[in-house]
């Protein structure tokens, strides 16, 4: 399976700024890995099936062992092996969707928002850039710091302020993610670079709060291993699962049929009221670089090459 091409890359940026999202997006790759799912068709009801099932138990994980991992040991190493991630895509059963309230977090070892903004930069020099930063909601805490001109976060929400009990997303935290001194919230930011041996070949970010790991799950899919371009595999109708509530969120476009198998199959079809994320990707060939924002978002046709002298 071609996944195999990126999550080297992947694994190497799990103690970076990116670890909280970039844990559940190679898990989830992990899992992809033991499918051919190039053939069973984009956005087909078999492949979303398998990308609900996947969803569900990532998302499940990490409400039980995230956190800031200078206060918490986060089961890295764990949560990407390759043998763990065989161990959940055996628990799927392919004609029938499972309940949430049956999945919990699986290891069974020893430790080892649109409010969202992201951005992508590439130059001259091949060096590129995703960076993700967050608010958390609308204006943050709606303070602004005399002087100079930035607005405070409200990011203690992404604290577990009571285990158990969803935040403003409906994501459900533990004890890993409990408010301390001086600790980080978790968060869902997952920038990612994409390279082929050393070269680099696509980079990609979502804003989107708790379906940010998803969607660029579902762009690094779509790019790898259904040979989409990177304006294709942002325009594309995504969906979303995250364990809690359980709910899959549909985008428009996805085929009514495609519906009718999933909801066969028991899960809980429930149309965005908004676009699930908007990805932000440049993308070279060695030769030409492109460059694809999501056009289903107000301002989306803003992006623009940046020449080096």
């Amino acid at each position: 399976m071609k996944l195999s091409r990126v999550l080297s890359w992947l694994h190497h940026c799990r103690y970076a700024s990116a670890l909280i999202g970039g844990v559940h997006l190679v898990q989830m790759l992990n899992i992809f890995e033991g499918w051919e799912i190039d053939k069973l068709g984009h956005n087909s009801a078999d492949y979303l099936h398998r990308l609900i099932e996947t969803m569900r138990r990532a998302y499940a994980d990490r409400s039980e062992y995230l956190g800031d991992p200078d206060f918490h040991p986060v089961p890295v190493k764990a949560l990407i092996d390759k043998a763990y991630a065989k161990t959940l895509r055996a628990g799927i059963d392919l004609n029938k969707a499972s309940a949430s309230s049956d999945i919990a977090p699986g290891l069974k070892q020893p430790y080892e928002s649109p409010q969202i903004t992201h951005f992508s930069v590439w130059d001259d020099a091949r060096n590129v850039v995703s960076n993700t930063y967050t608010l958390n909601f609308s204006y943050g805490s709606g303070i602004a710091v005399e002087g100079a001109g930035f607005l405070l976060n409200n990011e203690m929400d992404g604290f577990s302020a009571k285990p158990g009990e969803p935040n403003a997303y409906g994501l459900i935290g533990g004890t890993a993610n409990a408010i301390e001194p001086n600790k980080r919230p978790l968060s869902s930011m997952t920038p990612s670079l994409v390279f082929k041996q050393v070269k680099p070949v696509f980079t990609t970010g979502s804003p989107g709060g708790s379906t940010i790991i998803n969607t660029v799950l579902q762009a690094v899919l779509n790019i790898v291993d259904f040979d989409m371009n990177i304006a294709e595999a942002a325009a594309a109708p995504r969906i979303h699962h995250q364990w809690q509530p359980d709910k899959v969120f549909v985008e428009p476009g996805l085929n009514i049929d495609t519906r009718c198998s999933l909801e066969a199959k028991g899960h809980n079809i429930v149309p965005s009221s908004r676009v699930i994320g908007r990805t932000q990707t440049i993308s070279s060939d060695g030769e030409y670089t492109y460059r694809a924002n999501d056009t289903r978002w107000p301002g989306g046709g803003v992006s623009a090459p940046i020449t080096l002298r």
